[in-house]
């Protein structure tokens, strides 16, 4: 593990206690049964009754117990042992039958054996990601003949603006990948009020361009590209939340904010 990647996992070490107290993730109401899954997934994926499903960058297996729920035979994988402890002990409380493996995906073929229907990632994983071919040939190694990736998640172009300025949407960063980028600060998504004692992380840009050619270049055939003028969080100040869950602009159909794709491993 490189020393990006390392910082980054220390750093998501110490966000789990926070994250599973935060309103946020909102962990009564999904042990009461609440889905978190969202809408443009559960969609797209459709029925995935009794497929053996890999969720790669799990965090602390919400959405993986999620899918196990909705039928799925689940493996979840992430590189923090904090999350896979806490997704495990989540899993035996809810008695649900969920294997969850601790390991950085590029070394992934070395902690996990077997190959499934699909594989699954979303919503803010590829920016800890800093080679996106190693990534794709993950992906490949652990697809059956004809089975499915998908990833739902945030589109590049949304991550180009500055937020500093009230409705304005000046470009402020690169749609490019020019990493790492050291990134350095208190707080988290859930509770931007928390001290972090690992306040430094290293993040990767990767333009849409980039996703696609290294899942055609690990012989994945991809079947769509879908993209969406809302998101899963406040991205920019000024974004309303709907009623659907989704964050939009107030003049919300002018940029993507949201992508999803679709590829499948062909058949040998």
């Amino acid at each position: 593990m490189d020393q990006y990647t390392k910082a980054n996992q220390l750093s998501w070490d110490e966000r789990v206690p926070i994250h599973t107290a935060s309103e946020c993730y909102n962990l009564d109401s999904f042990k009461a049964g609440r889905c978190s899954l969202k809408s443009v997934e559960i969609e797209e994926l459709g029925d995935v009754s009794d497929k053996s499903l890999l969720h790669l960058q799990c965090h602390f297996g919400m959405d993986t117990l999620s899918w196990i729920r909705r039928g799925a035979v689940v493996t979840g994988v992430d590189f923090s042992a904090q999350a896979i402890e806490y997704a495990r002990s989540l899993a035996k409380e809810l008695d649900l039958d969920a294997r969850f493996v601790i390991s950085d995906i590029f070394e992934l073929s070395k902690n996990l054996t077997g190959e499934f229907d699909i594989v699954y990632t979303s919503y803010g994983v590829l920016c800890w990601l800093s080679d996106l071919a190693q990534w794709a040939n993950t992906i490949a190694h652990f697809l059956k003949p004809g089975g499915i990736f998908y990833i739902v998640e945030g589109h590049p172009v949304g991550n180009i603006f500055d937020d500093k300025v009230e409705g304005q949407l000046a470009v402020h960063y690169s749609y490019f990948n020019i990493g790492p980028e050291r990134v350095e600060g208190d707080g988290t998504y859930a509770d931007w009020n928390a001290h972090l004692e690992n306040r430094v992380t290293y993040e990767w840009e990767h333009s849409i361009g980039e996703i696609i050619n290294a899942l055609i270049g690990a012989g994945l055939e991809i079947k769509f590209l879908h993209e969406f003028p809302f998101t899963f969080h406040k991205q920019l100040p000024w974004m309303s939340q709907y009623a659907d869950g989704w964050w939009r602009l107030p003049d919300e159909n002018r940029i993507p904010f949201l992508f999803s794709l679709m590829a499948v491993k062909k058949p040998v």
